[in-house]
């Protein structure tokens, strides 16, 4: 394969109980060696998937091992297929639901701890957005039908919701509580997973070398897999940039133990809790590719609502005001492509990289393996057919 250079225990608040994994026979990969481009979620999570097959991985990525560049990087990495589903149909979901089993799997053998919960989302919403909550309810009984080994929805009362979390007093009167659904620290995901490929002796790891595809030409017993995100644009022509905005801040004052999203007709809302009482505060959604820094306009909305779920808020410490693109496709769903022999792209995770990433795992070993997917049929990801670009 020719190319420029060479070639935590698991913290866990609930037991795992989505979709079990389907039993696969373990055949050995038709394949010794593999250049994976890109070292974001999926190319880390697929890189060490391969090399603990026996595989030989070189890992390639235009920036640093702390994964700067990447959307991963940048994400309240919420686990929420039926929250999600005001946005997403139910494929998405069903994969959400899948991955929810996996999550567990992947991190317990992990060199590192990663923070990882399923207490459930909290949804919330004020006497006056009751209309837009009840048309969200809707959609989210309605994606119950579709996908029926969810677990149903809870509505909440006052006292319900102070049961839940008492940090939040009687500030809400009504709300909904989506049972099972979970959340993980991305960042230390990823540091956990850099921990363990960096004691992998068959994996060999490339920082500021970008590669593109054009510089690989696989020959019998290798293989090329493309997860650059956007870096793929090039050679995928389809993708865009999905501008997203989070803030996160140190809380002492505020209290919540599971993922939180308040219902709003305009922006809506989410706070995720990680460990040490900082908070992942999101809800803005740009059709842009601009990496420039968040707006005043966005960051004083997003902190009013934060401030308006808990007053604690208000003494936060605000760490960091971030922005990042993610990679999307013009029908929003992700997608696996063949541009030619032996090379294999993945991209257009979107908004749903985490919750989706270990059912698309899953399909790319299964994919590499037998070159077909019963879960591929499963989740509805048809290979995309677009050529790739010269």
């Amino acid at each position: 394969m020719s190319s420029a250079p060479p070639f935590e225990r698991t913290r866990t608040t609930a037991e795992g109980q989505g979709e079990a994994r389907p039993a696969t026979a373990r055949k050995p990969l038709p394949f010794a060696s593999a250049a994976i481009l890109g070292a974001g979620l999926m190319g880390r999570l697929l890189a060490l998937a391969l090399a603990r097959q026996g595989c030989r991985v070189e890992l390639f990525d235009a920036g640093g091992p702390l994964a700067d560049g990447a959307a991963a990087r940048v994400a309240a990495a919420m686990l929420a297929p039926l929250a999600e589903s005001a946005v997403a149909p139910p494929s998405v979901v069903r994969m959400g639901h899948y991955a929810l089993a996996r999550w567990p799997e992947l991190l317990a053998d992990l060199a590192q701890p990663v923070f990882f919960q399923r207490e459930g989302t909290l949804v919330l919403w004020h006497r006056q957005d009751a209309a837009e909550a009840a048309r969200l309810a809707r959609v989210l009984a309605r994606t119950g039908e579709q996908v029926p080994d969810l677990p149903p929805m809870r509505t909440l009362d006052a006292a319900g919701i102070a049961a839940l979390e008492p940090a939040l007093g009687n500030r809400f009167v009504q709300g909904l509580l989506l049972p099972e659904e979970g959340q993980l620290d991305n960042r230390e995901l990823l540091a956990a997973l850099l921990a363990t490929l960096e004691a992998l002796p068959n994996v060999q790891l490339h920082w500021q070398a970008p590669r593109s595809l054009d510089d690989f030409r696989p020959g019998e017993g290798e293989r090329v897999i493309d997860c650059r995100g956007l870096g793929a644009q090039p050679q995928w022509s389809a993708l865009r940039g999905v501008r997203g905005e989070v803030i996160r801040v140190h809380a002492p004052d505020v209290a919540l133990t599971r993922p939180t999203r308040l219902v709003h007709p305009r922006y809506p809302l989410y706070i995720a809790p990680k460990p040490n009482r900082v908070f992942v505060i999101g809800a803005t959604e740009i059709e842009s590719d601009d990496m420039s820094p968040a707006s005043v306009r966005s960051t004083l909305e997003l902190l009013s609502a934060a401030y308006a779920v808990h007053s604690g808020f208000a003494e936060a410490r605000i760490l960091e005001i971030a922005t990042q693109c993610r990679p999307t496709l013009p029908d929003n769903l992700p997608a696996f492509r063949q541009p030619r022999a032996r090379v294999m792209q993945i991209n257009g995770l979107y908004r749903h990289g985490f919750m989706i990433a270990p059912a698309m795992l899953d399909v790319a070993l299964e994919l590499l393996r037998e070159d077909a997917s019963p879960l591929a049929e499963r989740f509805a990801l048809a290979p995309r057919p677009e050529p790739i670009a010269p």
